[in-house]
């Protein structure tokens, strides 16, 4: 292998005796070239290390790694739909169990009315209107007065679901009843007071469009009504 002489310069000497001053060159050349530090990164484990801590690591890493991978994956809604997880079951569709569930759901809407404690005794569109879109249905007992299906006309019972796009009721006969909401016109009534004779005040009776309340619950709460028209009015 060729060597450098000894008499030649160095090739960086020349480069800063361009710019600097040989007194400067000089300094430059021998602080910041010839014995400027190199740092190695060293092959051997440094003594300090703890290599009981650091076996304990990494067993809690490959726990931690087989965990992850047993942890099961949630179920998809075709999987759902395939095991029921959302279907009532046959011994829980009576109509007595979900009458209570109906007088708690009076209460709730006498109160987002504003028509508990007596406060008022009437109600009207404009005030009444946002408050049903956005109200839970869960535990109405609802009729269809008008429907595409005339088949449909006249079903009664208590809501135990309610979906996207229906609404399924629990009937007094303790049968359980699919009913889309689409073009279908449902009525419900509300007492004024949650002790009130029939024969001294009659309740507050209520229609609403299902074409209206094609949302989920949870997502009808948060939505903002606009008046539009209705072509099926």
């Amino acid at each position: 292998m060729a060597t450098q002489p000894k008499s030649a310069s160095h090739i960086a000497a020349s480069l800063l005796a361009r710019a600097h001053s040989p007194d400067t060159a000089e300094t430059l050349l021998r602080e910041k070239v010839k014995q400027r530090p190199l740092l190695l990164r060293p092959t051997s484990p440094d003594p300090t290390l703890n290599a009981r801590a650091k076996r304990q690591y990494e067993r809690h890493q490959k726990a931690k790694a087989q965990r992850k991978t047993n942890k099961p994956r949630p179920l998809s809604a075709a999987q759902k739909r395939k095991l029921s997880l959302y279907d009532i079951p046959p011994q829980q569709r009576k109509y007595s169990i979900y009458e209570p569930v109906h007088a708690m759901w009076c209460a709730y809407m006498r109160e987002i009315l504003g028509l508990s404690e007596g406060k008022k005794s009437h109600v009207d569109a404009q005030s009444a209107g946002p408050v049903l879109v956005s109200a839970d249905y869960h535990g109405a007992l609802l009729e269809i007065v008008r429907s595409r299906c005339p088949s449909r006309v006249g079903l009664k019972g208590i809501v135990v679901k309610d979906t996207k796009f229906t609404f399924e009721l629990i009937t007094k006969g303790d049968a359980l009843k699919t009913v889309p909401k689409e073009y279908t016109v449902f009525r419900f009534e509300v007492l004024l007071e949650e002790t009130q004779e029939s024969e001294s005040r009659r309740p507050m009776v209520f229609e609403i469009h299902g074409n209206q309340f094609e949302t989920r619950a949870p997502d009808r709460a948060n939505k903002k009504f606009r008046w539009h028209f209705d072509p099926d009015l």
